[in-house]
């Protein structure tokens, strides 16, 4: 020891010689010759102590989780539930709590995580899900798999683990599909997870209509479908007469969850159960349930449409004071338009225009050039859109092309709008979208206005487009409606 002690003076100890006493020479050269000294130095010592070179050791986060939660070494509580053990670390159970314990309140705190452990096995909650949970204690990176998430979320929220709520959060809002969007939102609202249960509401209303799924039919309740058919963001595909479609079907297989089959056999097998059933349907008792999603359909323009009108009566499930209410309305809508001379709206009222414009889409299969109207009565507005050239262009027909219906020759028409595009990954995520706000547009006769002008670096096909319109003045509809207001409510 005193020959190696020596040494070791020699190279950087108090006993070195006089360069280490009065500092390296090399510092009084020029720094662009560089120092070599504390590095050889170095050098020297570690063949001295014939040292081997450092083996790269685990970070202390793999290393705590392997010995002290996989392996159990020095643990002071054991947890025996379900068939299975943990061997666990007091230290680390104190992140349950937000609070700070003393050592007095050891006993009690404890016993109260016994507690809220049971509460967990009493939720069903299984094994690899704790193992997730208990594990997140001795480790700051967690794998969450999708079809555990709900699971270990609610044991994280019961044991008041924020870090691990935030990041199945993060996983349930990454992984949105029409097999986990319901039991994410219905997860979200009970355990108070707000931006998941956005997210999960913003699928909803760009897929329910575009990709109509059976077993998501199946799986949406009464009250998350009335709330997605009464949202004014909902992306609705052809027309009106579509979402009264789809109500039909969501209801039958809400009535007959064992039903099976292609989906194109749905409809039909939707209408015969209904002709079976008595009129007015949704004044029965079965049907009074499903009552409040139909009062959104915007029947104002399913009416106007003949072959949509005959189906509606034909089926006969709707209230019946509904449709003459609306039909009512409408009368005196034409009225007005025809004989006061109503040029549409003039300002862009975002909350009439959310609640009474009409509702219509149009899918582009591929790039191209297309040319389209919507069907049904429009007040004379012959509305054509056209998509050509990434241009969007809507155009007001009047005398170039015969179309059918009356066609107002005013010289000049309002019209307030607003455009929305989409384009979805295979989940149904968006891929890209292109709003323009709500707006009101003056049209003389066959005037074109170009709507939107798309950068093909941002376009993705199939290329959904969903428009509202609102042809008439909302105030000339508060004049005309002369019905009592709780008709009124029913309709809009």
């Amino acid at each position: 020891m005193g020959s190696l002690g020596s040494r070791l003076a020699g190279v950087g100890g108090p006993g070195s010689s006089q360069q280490s006493r009065h500092g390296c020479e090399c510092r009084k050269r020029k720094r662009s010759s560089g120092c070599q000294c504390d590095s050889e130095s170095e050098e020297d010592g570690d063949r001295l102590l014939n040292t081997p070179r450092r083996k790269k050791l685990k970070s202390t986060s793999r290393y705590i989780y392997q010995t002290l939660f996989l392996n159990g070494e020095n643990s002071d509580i054991q947890i025996c539930a379900l068939g299975q053990e943990w061997n666990l670390h007091k230290v680390y159970l104190c992140q349950v709590s937000t609070a700070c314990i003393h050592v007095s309140q050891w006993e009690s705190y404890f016993h109260r995580c016994i507690v809220l452990f049971c509460f967990l096995i009493l939720l069903f909650i299984p094994v690899p899900a704790l193992q997730v949970v208990f594990g997140s204690l001795y480790r700051d990176d967690v794998l969450i798999k999708p079809s555990r998430v709900v699971m270990i979320l609610a044991a994280a929220c019961m044991l008041q683990l924020d870090g691990l709520i935030q990041q199945c959060g993060e996983t349930m809002k990454e992984t949105i599909n029409v097999k986990t969007v319901c039991g994410y939102y219905s997860a979200a609202g009970t355990y108070g997870l707000d931006s998941v249960k956005k997210k999960c509401l913003e699928w909803l209303l760009n897929n329910l209509m575009t990709h109509q799924s059976v077993d998501l039919m199946k799986e949406l309740s009464a009250g998350l479908m009335e709330q997605l058919i009464g949202s004014p963001d909902l992306f609705v595909m052809q027309v009106e007469m579509d979402v009264y479609t789809a109500l039909k079907k969501w209801m039958f297989l809400q009535l007959v969850p064992s039903w099976s089959g292609p989906q194109k056999q749905l409809l039909a097998d939707a209408d015969s159960w209904i002709s079976k059933k008595v009129k007015a349907f949704l004044q029965s008792e079965q049907g009074a349930v499903y009552a409040p999603v139909f009062r959104h359909i915007r029947l104002q323009y399913v009416i106007n449409d003949l072959a949509s009108a005959k189906i509606v009566e034909r089926d006969a499930i709707l209230h019946t004071d509904w449709l003459s209410a609306v039909y009512k309305q409408q009368w005196f809508a034409m009225l007005r338009t025809e004989h006061d001379n109503d040029f549409g709206p003039q300002d862009a009222n975002k909350e009439e225009f959310e609640v009474s414009s009409m509702r219509c889409g149009r899918k582009l299969a591929k790039d191209g050039d297309y040319c389209w109207r919507w069907t049904g009565f429009n007040f004379g507005f012959d509305l054509l859109v056209t998509y050509s050239n990434r241009f969007i262009v809507f155009k007001r027909n009047t005398l170039s092309q015969p179309c059918g219906g009356s066609v107002s020759l005013q010289p000049r028409r309002n019209i307030a709008y607003r455009l929305r595009l989409a384009s979805f990954d295979g989940s149904g995520k968006v891929i890209c979208s292109r709003s323009t706000g709500y707006q009101v547009l003056a049209l003389e006769k066959d005037q074109e206005y170009v709507v939107m002008n798309l950068d093909s670096r941002l376009l993705a096909f199939p290329l959904y487009i969903c428009c509202n319109f609102l042809y008439i003045s909302p105030a000339s509809r508060r004049q005309e409606s002369a019905e009592p207001e709780s008709s009124s409510s029913i309709v809009s």
